[in-house]
Protein backbone atom coordinates (compact mmCIF):
# COMPACT_ATOMS: atom_id res chain seq x y z
CA UNK A 1 0.00 0.00 0.00
CA UNK A 2 1.26 3.49 -0.76
CA UNK A 3 -0.01 7.01 -0.23
CA UNK A 4 1.01 10.39 -1.55
CA UNK A 5 0.36 13.44 0.59
CA UNK A 6 2.01 16.67 -0.60
CA UNK A 7 4.43 17.62 2.16
CA UNK A 8 7.28 19.91 3.15
CA UNK A 9 9.80 19.80 5.97
CA UNK A 10 10.76 23.23 7.32
CA UNK A 11 14.33 23.08 8.64
CA UNK A 12 17.16 25.44 9.54
CA UNK A 13 20.92 25.45 10.12
CA UNK A 14 20.35 26.00 13.85
CA UNK A 15 17.77 26.80 16.49
CA UNK A 16 16.58 30.41 16.53
CA UNK A 17 16.61 30.78 12.74
CA UNK A 18 12.84 31.21 12.46
CA UNK A 19 11.49 27.69 11.81
CA UNK A 20 8.43 28.13 14.02
CA UNK A 21 7.51 31.47 12.45
CA UNK A 22 7.83 30.09 8.91
CA UNK A 23 6.22 26.70 9.58
CA UNK A 24 3.28 28.12 11.54
CA UNK A 25 2.82 31.00 9.12
CA UNK A 26 2.92 28.64 6.15
CA UNK A 27 0.36 26.33 7.74
CA UNK A 28 -1.98 29.27 8.37
CA UNK A 29 -1.41 30.70 4.87
CA UNK A 30 -2.23 27.39 3.19
CA UNK A 31 -5.28 26.99 5.44
CA UNK A 32 -6.44 30.47 4.44
CA UNK A 33 -6.42 29.24 0.84
CA UNK A 34 -8.98 26.61 1.79
CA UNK A 35 -6.55 23.70 2.06
CA UNK A 36 -6.81 21.06 4.77
CA UNK A 37 -3.36 21.30 6.33
CA UNK A 38 -1.82 18.55 8.45
CA UNK A 39 0.60 20.01 11.05
CA UNK A 40 3.58 18.05 12.39
CA UNK A 41 6.63 18.68 14.57
CA UNK A 42 9.88 16.72 14.58
CA UNK A 43 11.00 15.72 18.08
CA UNK A 44 9.40 15.72 21.52
CA UNK A 45 8.35 19.39 21.62
CA UNK A 46 4.83 19.97 23.03
CA UNK A 47 4.57 23.74 22.63
CA UNK A 48 5.00 24.33 18.89
CA UNK A 49 2.18 21.87 18.01
CA UNK A 50 -0.21 24.10 19.94
CA UNK A 51 0.57 26.98 17.59
CA UNK A 52 0.30 24.61 14.63
CA UNK A 53 -3.16 23.53 15.77
CA UNK A 54 -4.23 27.14 16.07
CA UNK A 55 -3.00 27.79 12.52
CA UNK A 56 -4.72 24.79 10.92
CA UNK A 57 -7.67 23.83 13.10
CA UNK A 58 -6.23 20.32 13.37
CA UNK A 59 -4.36 18.58 16.17
CA UNK A 60 -0.61 19.17 16.02
CA UNK A 61 1.28 15.86 16.01
CA UNK A 62 4.86 14.89 16.78
CA UNK A 63 7.14 12.71 14.68
CA UNK A 64 9.95 11.40 16.87
CA UNK A 65 12.20 8.65 15.54
CA UNK A 66 13.82 8.21 18.95
CA UNK A 67 10.71 7.92 21.11
CA UNK A 68 8.69 5.82 18.65
CA UNK A 69 11.35 4.24 16.44
CA UNK A 70 11.99 5.09 12.76
CA UNK A 71 9.46 2.48 11.60
CA UNK A 72 6.54 4.43 13.14
CA UNK A 73 7.37 7.85 11.64
CA UNK A 74 5.65 7.14 8.31
CA UNK A 75 2.54 5.45 9.77
CA UNK A 76 2.06 8.20 12.39
CA UNK A 77 2.47 10.85 9.70
CA UNK A 78 -0.13 9.17 7.48
CA UNK A 79 -2.48 8.86 10.47
CA UNK A 80 -2.28 12.60 11.13
CA UNK A 81 -2.42 13.58 7.45
CA UNK A 82 -5.42 11.41 6.62
CA UNK A 83 -7.83 13.40 4.44
CA UNK A 84 -5.53 16.44 4.17
CA UNK A 85 -4.48 18.35 1.07
CA UNK A 86 -0.98 19.19 2.25
CA UNK A 87 1.28 18.61 5.26
CA UNK A 88 3.87 20.91 6.82
CA UNK A 89 6.47 19.40 9.14
CA UNK A 90 8.45 21.73 11.40
CA UNK A 91 11.95 20.48 12.14
CA UNK A 92 13.91 20.55 15.38
CA UNK A 93 17.23 22.30 16.15
CA UNK A 94 19.60 22.29 13.17
CA UNK A 95 18.80 20.13 10.15
CA UNK A 96 21.34 17.43 11.00
CA UNK A 97 21.14 17.59 14.82
CA UNK A 98 19.80 14.34 16.28
CA UNK A 99 19.81 12.38 19.52
CA UNK A 100 23.16 12.82 21.26
CA UNK A 101 25.59 10.05 20.41
CA UNK A 102 23.12 8.38 18.01
CA UNK A 103 24.21 9.81 14.65
CA UNK A 104 21.33 11.07 12.54
CA UNK A 105 18.65 9.34 14.66
CA UNK A 106 15.67 11.65 15.32
CA UNK A 107 17.18 14.58 13.42
CA UNK A 108 15.09 16.64 11.02
CA UNK A 109 17.16 15.19 8.17
CA UNK A 110 16.39 11.65 9.35
CA UNK A 111 12.65 12.31 9.48
CA UNK A 112 12.73 14.05 6.07
CA UNK A 113 14.34 10.94 4.58
CA UNK A 114 11.83 8.64 6.26
CA UNK A 115 9.01 10.77 4.83
CA UNK A 116 10.68 11.17 1.42
CA UNK A 117 9.91 14.86 1.79
CA UNK A 118 11.69 17.91 0.32
CA UNK A 119 13.29 20.30 2.79
CA UNK A 120 12.93 24.07 2.87
CA UNK A 121 15.87 25.65 4.70
CA UNK A 122 15.11 28.75 6.78
CA UNK A 123 18.28 30.87 7.06
CA UNK A 124 18.80 33.76 9.46
CA UNK A 125 20.51 36.19 7.08
CA UNK A 126 20.77 39.07 9.52
CA UNK A 127 24.58 39.15 9.71
CA UNK A 128 25.72 37.87 6.32
CA UNK A 129 25.53 38.41 2.60
CA UNK A 130 27.70 36.35 0.20
CA UNK A 131 28.52 33.80 2.92
CA UNK A 132 24.91 32.61 2.79
CA UNK A 133 25.76 30.72 -0.43
CA UNK A 134 28.49 28.68 1.28
CA UNK A 135 26.17 27.92 4.20
CA UNK A 136 23.30 26.74 1.98
CA UNK A 137 25.62 24.79 -0.30
CA UNK A 138 27.07 22.94 2.68
CA UNK A 139 23.68 21.96 4.06
CA UNK A 140 22.33 20.97 0.65
CA UNK A 141 25.32 18.77 -0.22
CA UNK A 142 26.12 17.21 3.19
CA UNK A 143 23.77 14.25 2.75
CA UNK A 144 22.77 13.39 -0.85
CA UNK A 145 19.66 11.62 0.44
CA UNK A 146 18.32 14.90 1.87
CA UNK A 147 16.75 17.05 -0.83
CA UNK A 148 16.94 20.76 0.01
CA UNK A 149 14.38 22.10 -2.43
CA UNK A 150 14.50 25.78 -1.53
CA UNK A 151 15.53 28.49 0.89
CA UNK A 152 13.56 31.07 2.84
CA UNK A 153 15.69 34.00 3.96
CA UNK A 154 14.70 35.38 7.35
CA UNK A 155 15.50 38.71 9.04
CA UNK A 156 16.52 40.43 5.84
CA UNK A 157 17.34 44.10 6.54
CA UNK A 158 16.62 45.91 3.27
CA UNK A 159 16.09 45.65 -0.48
CA UNK A 160 19.83 45.97 -1.01
CA UNK A 161 20.51 43.19 1.51
CA UNK A 162 18.01 40.97 -0.29
CA UNK A 163 19.68 41.70 -3.62
CA UNK A 164 23.11 40.67 -2.30
CA UNK A 165 21.73 37.47 -0.82
CA UNK A 166 19.92 36.46 -4.01
CA UNK A 167 23.01 37.10 -6.11
CA UNK A 168 25.08 34.87 -3.85
CA UNK A 169 22.52 32.08 -3.77
CA UNK A 170 22.37 31.84 -7.56
CA UNK A 171 25.76 30.10 -7.31
CA UNK A 172 24.45 27.58 -4.76
CA UNK A 173 21.79 26.25 -7.13
CA UNK A 174 19.05 26.32 -4.48
CA UNK A 175 16.03 28.52 -5.30
CA UNK A 176 14.92 31.32 -2.98
CA UNK A 177 11.26 30.63 -2.15
CA UNK A 178 10.76 33.47 0.29
CA UNK A 179 12.25 36.56 1.92
CA UNK A 180 11.05 37.72 5.34
CA UNK A 181 11.93 41.08 6.82
CA UNK A 182 12.39 41.77 10.50
CA UNK A 183 8.89 42.09 11.97
CA UNK A 184 8.86 42.22 15.81
CA UNK A 185 5.13 41.64 16.19
CA UNK A 186 5.40 38.00 15.10
CA UNK A 187 7.66 37.21 18.03
CA UNK A 188 6.21 34.90 20.66
CA UNK A 189 7.21 35.20 24.31
CA UNK A 190 9.51 32.65 25.92
CA UNK A 191 10.41 31.57 29.43
CA UNK A 192 12.52 28.90 31.11
CA UNK A 193 11.40 25.98 28.91
CA UNK A 194 10.81 27.77 25.59
CA UNK A 195 7.76 29.44 24.06
CA UNK A 196 4.74 30.19 26.22
CA UNK A 197 2.02 27.63 25.30
CA UNK A 198 -1.03 28.66 23.31
CA UNK A 199 -3.38 27.74 26.17
CA UNK A 200 -1.82 30.47 28.31
CA UNK A 201 -1.92 33.22 25.68
CA UNK A 202 -5.30 32.69 23.97
CA UNK A 203 -6.07 35.99 22.16
CA UNK A 204 -2.41 36.97 21.97
CA UNK A 205 -1.57 33.61 20.41
CA UNK A 206 -4.28 34.08 17.77
CA UNK A 207 -2.81 37.48 16.90
CA UNK A 208 0.71 36.06 16.72
CA UNK A 209 -0.35 33.27 14.35
CA UNK A 210 -2.22 35.78 12.17
CA UNK A 211 0.90 37.94 12.01
CA UNK A 212 3.03 34.93 11.04
CA UNK A 213 0.54 34.03 8.29
CA UNK A 214 0.55 37.59 6.93
CA UNK A 215 4.34 37.76 6.86
CA UNK A 216 4.71 34.39 5.13
CA UNK A 217 1.93 35.14 2.64
CA UNK A 218 3.55 38.45 1.72
CA UNK A 219 7.15 37.27 1.63
CA UNK A 220 6.95 33.71 0.28
CA UNK A 221 5.99 32.14 -3.03
CA UNK A 222 3.14 29.94 -1.83
CA UNK A 223 2.54 28.46 -5.28
CA UNK A 224 6.17 27.39 -5.58
CA UNK A 225 6.13 25.95 -2.07
CA UNK A 226 2.95 23.99 -2.82
CA UNK A 227 4.54 22.72 -6.03
CA UNK A 228 7.60 21.58 -4.11
CA UNK A 229 5.33 19.76 -1.63
CA UNK A 230 3.66 17.91 -4.50
CA UNK A 231 7.05 16.61 -5.63
CA UNK A 232 7.39 14.44 -2.50
CA UNK A 233 7.63 10.72 -3.24
CA UNK A 234 4.91 8.24 -2.37
CA UNK A 235 5.05 6.65 1.08
CA UNK A 236 4.63 2.89 1.33
CA UNK A 237 2.76 1.26 4.17
CA UNK A 238 -0.46 1.90 6.05
CA UNK A 239 -1.46 4.70 8.39
CA UNK A 240 -1.12 4.02 12.10
CA UNK A 241 -4.40 2.87 13.66
CA UNK A 242 -4.94 3.18 17.41
CA UNK A 243 -7.45 0.32 17.63
CA UNK A 244 -5.19 -2.03 15.69
CA UNK A 245 -2.20 -0.98 17.80
CA UNK A 246 -3.99 -1.64 21.09
CA UNK A 247 -5.27 -5.04 20.00
CA UNK A 248 -1.98 -6.25 18.51
CA UNK A 249 0.70 -8.05 20.50
CA UNK A 250 3.79 -5.94 21.22
CA UNK A 251 6.28 -5.88 18.32
CA UNK A 252 9.92 -6.92 18.69
CA UNK A 253 12.04 -4.25 20.35
CA UNK A 254 12.97 -1.84 17.52
CA UNK A 255 15.71 0.11 19.26
CA UNK A 256 19.45 -0.61 19.25
CA UNK A 257 21.05 -1.47 22.57
CA UNK A 258 22.34 1.48 24.59
CA UNK A 259 25.65 1.64 26.39
CA UNK A 260 25.30 0.53 30.01
CA UNK A 261 22.30 -0.95 31.68
CA UNK A 262 19.75 0.12 34.22
CA UNK A 263 19.89 -1.20 37.76
CA UNK A 264 17.28 -3.89 38.36
CA UNK A 265 16.66 -2.81 41.94
CA UNK A 266 16.82 0.59 43.61
CA UNK A 267 19.85 1.60 45.66
CA UNK A 268 19.51 0.69 49.33
CA UNK A 269 17.66 3.41 51.22
CA UNK A 270 16.46 5.04 48.33
CA UNK A 271 -12.92 20.71 30.57
CA UNK A 272 -13.43 23.57 28.08
CA UNK A 273 -11.63 22.78 24.83
CA UNK A 274 -8.14 24.26 24.79
CA UNK A 275 -6.77 25.47 21.41
CA UNK A 276 -4.56 22.74 20.01
CA UNK A 277 -5.83 20.06 22.38
CA UNK A 278 -7.51 16.90 21.17
CA UNK A 279 -11.25 16.95 21.71
CA UNK A 280 -12.74 14.28 23.93
CA UNK A 281 -12.89 11.00 21.97
CA UNK A 282 -16.31 9.41 21.62
CA UNK A 283 -17.08 6.35 23.74
CA UNK A 284 -16.50 3.11 21.84
CA UNK A 285 -18.40 0.64 24.00
CA UNK A 286 -21.39 0.89 26.35
CA UNK A 287 -19.43 -0.29 29.39
CA UNK A 288 -16.72 2.33 29.24
CA UNK A 289 -15.26 3.93 32.30
CA UNK A 290 -13.95 7.44 32.77
CA UNK A 291 -10.27 8.26 32.60
CA UNK A 292 -9.70 11.86 33.63
CA UNK A 293 -6.88 13.69 31.83
CA UNK A 294 -5.49 16.93 33.25
CA UNK A 295 -5.59 19.93 30.93
CA UNK A 296 -5.86 23.70 31.16
CA UNK A 297 -3.00 26.18 31.28
CA UNK A 298 -0.94 24.25 33.85
CA UNK A 299 -0.94 20.91 32.01
CA UNK A 300 -0.51 21.50 28.28
CA UNK A 301 2.02 18.79 27.42
CA UNK A 302 0.41 15.74 25.85
CA UNK A 303 0.56 13.67 22.70
CA UNK A 304 -2.71 13.27 20.81
CA UNK A 305 -2.14 9.54 20.45
CA UNK A 306 -2.33 9.04 24.23
CA UNK A 307 -6.01 9.90 24.46
CA UNK A 308 -6.74 8.09 21.20
CA UNK A 309 -5.21 4.91 22.60
CA UNK A 310 -7.08 5.24 25.88
CA UNK A 311 -10.35 5.68 24.00
CA UNK A 312 -9.99 2.60 21.82
CA UNK A 313 -8.83 0.62 24.87
CA UNK A 314 -12.28 1.24 26.35
CA UNK A 315 -12.04 4.50 28.27
CA UNK A 316 -14.15 7.60 28.06
CA UNK A 317 -11.52 10.32 28.18
CA UNK A 318 -12.64 13.46 30.01
CA UNK A 319 -10.41 16.54 30.13
CA UNK A 320 -10.49 18.55 33.37
CA UNK A 321 -8.67 21.68 34.54
CA UNK A 322 -6.86 21.43 37.90
CA UNK A 323 -6.76 25.22 38.11
CA UNK A 324 -10.54 25.60 38.04
CA UNK A 325 -12.32 22.30 38.60
CA UNK A 326 -12.85 21.47 42.27
CA UNK A 327 -13.86 17.87 41.58
CA UNK A 328 -12.62 15.10 39.36
CA UNK A 329 -15.00 14.16 36.53
CA UNK A 330 -17.93 12.06 37.68
CA UNK A 331 -17.13 8.37 37.68
CA UNK A 332 -13.36 8.81 37.39
CA UNK A 333 -11.71 5.38 37.50
CA UNK A 334 -8.23 6.45 36.46
CA UNK A 335 -6.20 9.64 36.19
CA UNK A 336 -3.55 10.82 33.72
CA UNK A 337 -1.57 13.97 34.55
CA UNK A 338 0.89 14.94 31.86
CA UNK A 339 3.49 17.66 31.58
CA UNK A 340 3.25 21.41 31.66
CA UNK A 341 4.13 24.31 33.91
CA UNK A 342 2.80 23.66 37.43
CA UNK A 343 5.65 25.77 38.84
CA UNK A 344 4.15 28.82 37.10
CA UNK A 345 0.72 28.08 38.58
CA UNK A 346 1.82 26.61 41.91
CA UNK A 347 -0.16 29.14 43.97
CA UNK A 348 -3.38 28.51 42.04
CA UNK A 349 -2.95 24.73 42.10
CA UNK A 350 -2.28 24.82 45.81
CA UNK A 351 -5.30 27.05 46.44
CA UNK A 352 -7.61 24.48 44.82
CA UNK A 353 -7.67 22.36 47.97
CA UNK A 354 -10.86 20.41 47.12
CA UNK A 355 -9.31 19.00 43.96
CA UNK A 356 -6.00 18.23 45.67
CA UNK A 357 -7.91 16.20 48.25
CA UNK A 358 -9.91 14.44 45.53
CA UNK A 359 -6.71 13.42 43.74
CA UNK A 360 -5.18 12.17 46.99
CA UNK A 361 -8.31 10.15 47.81
CA UNK A 362 -8.38 8.61 44.33
CA UNK A 363 -4.73 7.58 44.63
CA UNK A 364 -5.30 6.21 48.15
CA UNK A 365 -8.11 4.03 46.81
CA UNK A 366 -5.63 2.23 44.56
CA UNK A 367 -7.07 3.62 41.33
CA UNK A 368 -4.54 3.91 38.48
CA UNK A 369 -2.76 7.28 38.31
CA UNK A 370 -0.15 8.01 35.63
CA UNK A 371 1.87 11.20 36.09
CA UNK A 372 4.66 12.62 33.94
CA UNK A 373 6.94 15.51 34.91
CA UNK A 374 4.43 18.24 35.81
CA UNK A 375 2.10 15.52 37.03
CA UNK A 376 4.90 14.20 39.23
CA UNK A 377 5.33 17.64 40.81
CA UNK A 378 1.59 17.96 41.39
CA UNK A 379 1.51 14.65 43.26
CA UNK A 380 4.34 15.67 45.60
CA UNK A 381 3.81 16.90 49.15
CA UNK A 382 4.80 20.41 48.13
CA UNK A 383 6.15 22.47 45.22
CA UNK A 384 8.33 25.46 46.07
CA UNK A 385 6.98 25.34 49.61
CA UNK A 386 3.31 25.29 48.57
CA UNK A 387 1.10 22.30 49.43
CA UNK A 388 0.29 19.97 46.53
CA UNK A 389 -1.63 16.68 46.53
CA UNK A 390 0.59 14.85 49.00
CA UNK A 391 0.28 11.53 47.19
CA UNK A 392 4.08 11.15 47.17
CA UNK A 393 6.28 11.70 50.19
CA UNK A 394 8.57 14.05 48.27
CA UNK A 395 9.22 17.75 47.81
CA UNK A 396 9.70 19.56 44.50
CA UNK A 397 11.40 22.88 43.84
CA UNK A 398 12.59 25.04 40.97
CA UNK A 399 16.33 25.17 40.21
CA UNK A 400 18.58 27.05 37.79
CA UNK A 401 19.75 23.82 36.18
CA UNK A 402 18.07 22.56 33.01
CA UNK A 403 17.69 18.78 32.73
CA UNK A 404 17.19 17.93 29.09
CA UNK A 405 17.60 14.90 26.87
CA UNK A 406 16.38 11.58 25.58
CA UNK A 407 16.40 8.62 27.95
CA UNK A 408 16.42 4.87 27.39
CA UNK A 409 14.40 3.35 30.22
CA UNK A 410 13.27 -0.01 31.55
CA UNK A 411 10.47 -0.65 34.04
CA UNK A 412 12.07 -1.70 37.33
CA UNK A 413 8.96 -3.48 38.59
CA UNK A 414 5.32 -4.08 37.72
CA UNK A 415 3.03 -1.05 37.64
CA UNK A 416 -0.29 0.09 36.21
CA UNK A 417 1.59 1.13 33.05
CA UNK A 418 4.08 -1.64 32.41
CA UNK A 419 5.31 -5.04 33.46
CA UNK A 420 8.79 -5.29 34.92
CA UNK A 421 11.39 -5.27 32.18
CA UNK A 422 9.27 -3.29 29.71
CA UNK A 423 11.56 -1.01 27.76
CA UNK A 424 10.51 2.45 26.61
CA UNK A 425 12.25 5.54 25.43
CA UNK A 426 11.43 8.91 26.90
CA UNK A 427 12.47 12.52 27.20
CA UNK A 428 13.28 14.73 30.18
CA UNK A 429 12.80 18.51 30.06
CA UNK A 430 12.59 20.45 33.33
CA UNK A 431 14.21 22.94 35.68
CA UNK A 432 12.92 21.35 38.84
CA UNK A 433 14.17 18.70 41.22
CA UNK A 434 12.21 16.21 43.32
CA UNK A 435 13.69 15.05 46.64
CA UNK A 436 14.00 12.15 46.92
CA UNK A 437 14.31 11.37 43.22
CA UNK A 438 12.82 7.91 43.56
CA UNK A 439 10.68 5.91 45.94
CA UNK A 440 11.12 2.51 47.52
CA UNK A 441 9.79 1.18 44.20
CA UNK A 442 11.17 3.34 41.35
CA UNK A 443 9.28 3.80 38.11
CA UNK A 444 12.17 3.48 35.67
CA UNK A 445 15.76 2.40 35.47
CA UNK A 446 17.64 4.73 33.13
CA UNK A 447 20.17 2.97 30.91
CA UNK A 448 23.37 4.50 29.60
CA UNK A 449 26.82 5.58 30.77
CA UNK A 450 25.43 6.65 34.19
CA UNK A 451 22.69 4.17 35.09
CA UNK A 452 20.21 5.30 37.71
CA UNK A 453 16.65 4.81 38.89
CA UNK A 454 13.98 7.47 39.10
CA UNK A 455 10.30 8.00 39.77
CA UNK A 456 7.74 6.39 42.04
CA UNK A 457 5.49 3.34 41.93
CA UNK A 458 3.12 2.89 44.87
CA UNK A 459 -0.18 1.05 44.71
CA UNK A 460 -1.83 2.35 41.52
CA UNK A 461 0.45 5.37 41.09
CA UNK A 462 3.16 5.60 38.43
CA UNK A 463 4.93 8.98 38.63
CA UNK A 464 8.09 9.98 36.80
CA UNK A 465 9.93 12.86 35.13
CA UNK A 466 10.00 10.86 31.91
CA UNK A 467 7.74 11.96 29.03
CA UNK A 468 6.85 8.90 26.94
CA UNK A 469 4.99 8.41 23.67
CA UNK A 470 2.45 5.66 24.17
CA UNK A 471 2.26 4.87 20.44
CA UNK A 472 5.66 3.22 20.88
CA UNK A 473 4.17 0.79 23.41
CA UNK A 474 0.35 0.68 22.97
CA UNK A 475 0.11 -2.01 25.63
CA UNK A 476 0.57 0.80 28.16
CA UNK A 477 -2.90 2.14 27.36
CA UNK A 478 -4.46 -1.31 27.34
CA UNK A 479 -2.89 -2.21 30.68
CA UNK A 480 -3.90 1.12 32.24
CA UNK A 481 -7.56 0.79 31.21
CA UNK A 482 -7.68 -2.84 32.36
CA UNK A 483 -6.38 -1.77 35.76
CA UNK A 484 -9.03 0.98 35.87
CA UNK A 485 -11.66 -1.66 35.27
CA UNK A 486 -10.42 -4.04 37.97
CA UNK A 487 -9.12 -1.70 40.71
Amino acid sequence: MSASVPRLVIAAPSSGSGKTTVATGLMAAFAARGLAVSPHKVGPDYIDPGYHALATGRVGRNLDAYLCGPELVGPLFLHGARGCDIAVVEGVMGLYDGAAGEGELASTAHVAKLLRAPVVLVVDASSQSRSVAALVHGFASWDPEVRVGGVILNKVASDRHEELLREALEQAGVPVLGVLRRVPQVDTPSRHLGLVPVAERQGAAVEAVAAMAAQVSEGCDLDALAGLARSAGALSGAAWDAAEAVSSPPPPLPFPSSRGSAPSTPPEGSAPRTPGRLERPRPQTPDQLVVAVAGGEAFTFSYAETTELLAVAGAEVVIFDPLRDEELPEGTAGLVIGGGFPEVYAAELSANEPLRKAVAELAASGAPVAAECAGLLYLCRELDGLPMCGVLDARARMTERLTLGYRDAVAVGDSVLAAAGTRMRGHEFHRTVVEPGSGAEPAWGIRGPRPRVEGFVQRGVHASYLHTHWASEPGVARRFVERCRTS
